[in-house]
């Protein structure tokens, strides 16, 4: 075991070394695209910059190739793995255009480290986080024309890495490429930040400890698809997942990590293997507790949320993610219970989180906990 470990170090200190004397190279688009007039009816996903980041992973030669060249088609032969085995994970951050003309990234670090650990589950060689980040910087500082300035906007980072090796035979891929592209973005829910209606699912599954619940990839929301579709044909926006073994402990809305206020007491499902360690999740956890607030990581079954409802005691209910950032939720149906919360209404907790997550990202408050990055 000490052997793997050391191993493991080794390989980690050696691949860092090659990032550290690799250059990403640039070559601009002959052909910039109109960029969207109405910054109001942005969408979330509707649009995509001039550019993209790509490098390429080769067994034997390690991740390389890092570039920057024009947003397009990637070509992919018909049997590459991750169209047949789904080996590819991704994820999701912004930058944020300030009063005064800064762009600023909110915690990078932390969703490379995330990315690392969902490289790990599925077998995808690890990427260096501090080369990710400046190759993130790199390319929003060539598009940064594409960071809208309207209120609630930003520009959304999709970071990926998916296997391109050609081979039907289910085995760790040997030839990837790690991707980057960007989207100017508003609203992820058409609700904006009134409050949500969310569908308590109890009849499918989206992951069991052991699986891969805590990783990003795309599996785990082609999992959760059909209980999205059944949500909102009778209404719903999303759908609060329970744990897949007893059906009966929350673990995460589709898009976003959930919280309760019952009583004085904020609470948020632990993580213990099948819930994403959101970013978003982690900096409210972070903010309330430096305020003072009372936070608990613990199981919480539906039950225990519907009693609190019915004595008067669920005061709150919201979601947190990069997409959304906070989403209140106004209504829970739990089988033919429908539980409105708060009168519908956005509440001081989730306004007060949206305020100052917001107000540091687009530089409004000061950052006393070195939560951002500049790109310059």
């Amino acid at each position: 075991m000490q052997m793997r470990i050391f191993e493991l170090i080794i390989n980690r200190k050696e691949q860092k070394e090659l990032f550290d004397m690799q250059e990403i190279t640039i070559e601009r688009t002959q052909h910039p695209k109109q960029k969207p007039t109405d910054q109001t009816r942005l969408g979330f996903g509707n649009y995509y910059t001039d550019h993209m980041f790509l490098m390429n992973y080769d067994e034997g030669k390690g991740w390389h190739d890092p570039r920057i060249v024009p947003y397009g088609p990637i070509e992919l032969d018909p049997a590459a793995m991750c169209l047949h085995y789904g080996q590819e994970v991704f994820e999701g951050l912004k930058a944020y255009r300030t009063e005064d003309g800064r762009i600023l990234l909110f915690r990078p670090d932390r969703n490379m480290a995330r990315l690392n650990s969902s490289n790990e589950r599925l077998c995808i060689p690890a990427i260096d986080e501090a080369f990710a980040v400046e190759a993130i910087k790199k390319l929003v500082s060539v598009d940064q024309d594409w960071i809208p300035t309207a209120e609630g906007t930003s520009l959304y980072i999709r970071p990926f890495i998916f296997a391109t090796e050609a081979q039907v035979g289910v085995h760790p891929a040997q030839e990837l490429l790690f991707a980057i592209i960007l989207s100017p973005v508003g609203a992820y829910y058409p609700e904006g930040l009134n409050p949500v209606k969310i569908y308590v699912e109890d009849k499918y599954v989206r992951a069991v400890r052991g699986g891969m619940g805590y990783t990003k990839t795309g599996g785990n929301y082609a999992a959760s698809l059909k209980a999205q579709d059944e949500a909102e044909k009778v209404g719903y926006t999303q759908v609060l997942w329970l744990d897949g073994v007893e059906r009966k402990y929350i673990e995460e809305v589709g898009t976003m990590n959930v919280f309760f206020v019952i009583d004085d007491e904020i609470i948020t499902p632990e993580l213990q293997g099948s819930i994403l360690p959101g970013v978003t999740r982690m900096s409210c956890i972070e903010l309330l507790k430096k305020q003072g607030y009372k936070v608990s990581e613990r199981r919480l079954s539906i039950e225990e949320v519907a009693k609190a409802a019915d004595a008067g005691k669920l005061k709150e209910a919201f979601g947190s993610g990069t997409a959304a950032v906070i989403s209140p939720i106004g209504e829970l149906k739990w089988d033919e219970k429908v539980m409105t919360i708060n009168n519908g209404e956005i509440g001081t907790i989730s306004q007060h989180l949206y305020d100052t997550l917001t107000g540091i990202q687009w530089g409004k408050l000061p950052d006393p906990y070195g939560w951002t990055v500049e790109v310059k």
